[in-house]
């Protein structure tokens, strides 16, 4: 049984930024990727925003994707396939001094994204662009990686699943290395106007930078985002071995399933809260050393109400001094990525000694009561993070990432 899985690379692709580093720098200046719908034509719908990725990112995937196989892959799996690429680049990881039968690729997918918005599908290539393992697939092949490959689906937590596998994966001993993460747009007017049907997304589409506002008494819904998000996972005895840099330790995880109704959650916060304990018990520490929470925080009116019922049912007293924050306010709700970019944006604050904001909170709900930590980023030493993913269908997770010593 392996000791510790740690993760030893990352990046992601947002509205706010081409990489991890740009997309960072702008969550701790409070930046906003919200703007309004460039990706299609918007007059039939009632959202027209949403958190597109920055234009450029036709030109970075031009420049690493070839054109015959760029014709095989959706927008999205190119996302997913540039991110992959440069977490690998930027962390100089090098595979031929690595078992390949030993490094293994999860991701999770809620689709492919071929959607009206997508261009270039044709019985030529349909089949293979709405493959649903395409991505790994493709970041597979890349590298000629021989470990487990596969993807996971369970809707707005499918990424954070991902992240559980691949610790699996490790720490089972059945892998040294696991590249895990995914991606999503779901920017498309057949998607927004379903959304909009069960009431879901925000309508403030005359400021579009403000729209998404967690926790505050004004939400009116998510707003959808689009982008990627890569960590990677290893023992930790692979990673001294070859002397990698180690941004944080992947303590544990918890999945419950709520049984309770396809699209909102249990009452009073019954199965995320359920979801923290196991996490929690799980990663064998104490409810005093969570440092920060990084919430699912939609901007719902259920979600953010029962998310904080269920940190005080975890936390009792101890939850009105733990900060808590959703960087969905600056992302927009990324779906499938959503586990993977906030759970990158955990390990980054644990790093950096960070605590993210929740921007657009100027106003108070009287029934959400705890550190939301407003506006403004917060200097503070962090021990053990949980990253918090709750999806339609009461698929739940929680990851608990510690400091790694």
């Amino acid at each position: 049984m392996v000791e510790k899985v740690v993760v030893t690379g990352l990046n992601m692709l947002t509205a706010l930024g081409l990489d991890w580093e740009e997309t960072w720098e702008k969550i701790q200046n409070g930046k906003s990727g919200v703007k309004e719908i460039s990706l299609f034509d918007t007059s039939e719908n009632q959202t027209k925003i949403a958190a597109e990725l920055p234009s450029e990112f036709a030109d970075k995937s031009t420049s690493l994707i070839k054109k015959r196989i760029s014709k095989q892959m959706t927008r999205v799996t190119q996302m997913s396939y540039v991110c992959a690429i440069e977490a690998i680049e930027k962390h100089a990881i090098d595979f031929d001094k690595l078992d390949r039968k030993r490094v293994g690729v999860i991701m999770g997918v809620v689709n492919t994204g071929d959607s009206s918005t997508e261009q270039g599908t044709s019985s030529k290539n349909m089949v293979v662009k709405r493959m649903n393992n395409a991505m790994p697939a493709w970041i597979g092949m890349h590298y000629n990686l021989e470990g487990p490959n596969f993807t996971t689906s369970s809707a707005c937590s499918s990424s954070a699943f991902a992240i559980a596998l691949g610790y699996d994966t490790i720490k089972s001993g059945r892998a040294d290395m696991m590249i895990v993460g995914g991606a999503d747009s779901i920017i498309n007017k057949e998607e927004i106007e379903g959304f909009n049907e069960i009431y879901a997304l925000s309508l403030a589409n005359g400021q579009p930078e403000k729209a998404s506002c967690p926790f505050s008494k004004n939400r009116d819904g998510f707003v959808i985002g689009e982008g990627a998000g890569i960590m990677i996972l290893e023992s930790e005895d692979s990673a001294k071995a070859r002397g990698a840099k180690i941004y944080a330790e992947l303590a544990d995880y918890a999945f419950t399933n709520e049984s309770y109704n396809i699209m909102a959650p249990k009452p009073e916060g019954e199965g995320m809260a359920d979801t923290m304990e196991q996490a929690i018990n799980n990663a064998g520490i104490s409810k005093e050393e969570v440092s920060y929470i990084n919430a699912h925080g939609t901007s719902t009116m259920l979600n953010d109400l029962y998310e904080t019922q269920a940190i005080k049912r975890v936390f009792g007293e101890k939850a009105y001094k733990i900060p808590v924050s959703s960087t969905k306010s600056m992302t927009g709700h990324t779906i499938g990525a959503a586990g993977a970019i906030e759970s990158i944006i955990s390990v980054l604050a644990i790093k950096d000694g960070v605590i993210p904001p929740t921007i657009n909170l100027n106003e108070t709900d009287p029934e959400l009561d705890l550190d939301y930590v407003p506006n403004k980023v917060r200097k503070q030493d962090l021990n053990v993070v949980l990253s918090n993913s709750f999806a339609f269908g009461g698929h739940n997770a929680t990851l608990v990432f510690r400091k790694y010593s």
